[in-house]
């Protein structure tokens, strides 16, 4: 899984850099539900996150290129653009 920003690295990770492994995750949710085919387990985000930089966050602005994706799965694109109400 990765995550850039204007073409900069912001998150790179896998399921190995989990606290807990993917077999733990589906164990622990079906002991509180029946997980059925299709359901998605959220497990967060990898480091790199904008409140976490040093020394100050870089959040998303108007005008900045996000391209995310999962190998194997593939890649998307987004543009950032201001809200209007």
């Amino acid at each position: 899984m990765w995550l850039t920003v204007n073409g900069e690295y912001r998150q790179k990770g896998s399921t190995k850099t989990m606290i807990f492994g993917v077999a733990h995750l589906v164990w622990y949710c079906s002991q509180f539900m029946v997980l059925e085919p299709g359901d998605v387990i959220i497990t967060g985000t990898p480091p790199g996150v904008a409140l976490g930089m040093k020394p100050e966050p870089k959040f998303l602005k108007p005008g900045d290129v996000v391209k995310l994706g999962i190998a194997g799965l593939g890649e998307q694109t987004q543009k950032v653009v201001r809200f209007r109400a």
